[in-house]
């Protein structure tokens, strides 16, 4: 024990920010941090989504460098050494390109390192080793097929996609586990290697090895993949076993 405590003091505390956009279920941080070890922090700030819409036009509005801009301050405040743009939706719709423009945008602000969790699902596609996957998505089709070609920009094969034709976060946010599994089955596929559910207004923490159970292979959900991503901007691999095969047994990047 009095090992483990002097090395946890060497490592120090590991504290990531996230740009949440609105309220949904930004409850899953707590949730997260508390399953986490207690050298974890995951401060989090709301940011302002304008129109909640999963329409392009007002993805790209909620995506904006000001509107993530002014949450950074918030952010260093509560000691983040990285921040993320905890949101899928309005990262992916830029294209691989913009949303490396839009990371780029707000590492410089923060003066921090930076990521989305666009770019959580591709790292963390990669190290679980998949090749293939398939998306079970909230979204209405046409902007889950701006995730279907973010992925393939990364060198990722989806043999799948479900769009559930959901408008707004705050619908998101009312699913429950029932919910959440039946999404998840009817979005997997025979061929898929892990099934994604790319939407952070969904919960997915409590859920995360009920999923994995159900479907009998790795499920990435947006909030575990943007929490992993955060940690791994620090460098931090922190193991666990109720957090799906991603913490269970995929390095940092």
């Amino acid at each position: 024990m009095a090992d483990a405590a002097v090395k946890r003091s060497e490592v120090g505390t590991a504290a990531v920010g996230f740009l949440y956009p609105g309220y949904s279920a930004e409850d899953d941080y707590p949730r997260l941090e508390g399953i986490l070890s207690a050298d974890v922090r995951l401060p989090l700030v709301h940011t302002d989504i304008g129109e909640d819409a999963h329409r392009v036009d007002a993805l790209l509005e909620m995506g904006s460098a000001a509107r993530l801009a002014a949450g950074v301050e918030e952010l260093k405040a509560a000691g983040a050494q990285a921040v993320v743009w905890a949101c899928t939706s309005a990262s992916f719709v830029f294209g691989w390109e913009g949303a490396k423009e839009q990371v780029r945008e707000l590492s410089v602000v923060a003066g921090l390192p930076a990521s989305s969790t666009s770019f959580a699902f591709a790292h963390a596609i990669h190290a679980l080793g998949a090749d293939r996957v398939a998306i079970a998505a909230t979204y209405p089709e046409d902007v889950a097929e701006h995730f279907k070609a973010f992925l393939k920009a990364s060198g990722t094969e989806v043999v799948a996609m479900r769009g559930s034709g959901i408008i707004t976060a705050a619908e998101v946010g009312t699913w429950g586990r029932q919910e959440v599994l039946e999404l998840a089955r009817a979005g997997d596929h025979p061929e898929a290697q892990a099934v994604l559910l790319p939407d952070t207004a969904l919960h997915t923490a409590a859920y995360l090895s009920d999923l994995e159970a159900e479907l009998g292979k790795p499920v990435l959900t947006a909030n575990q993949v943007t929490v992993w991503e955060g940690l791994c901007l620090l460098d931090r691999s922190v193991p666990h076993s109720d957090l799906g095969a991603l913490f269970a047994s995929a390095p940092a990047r």
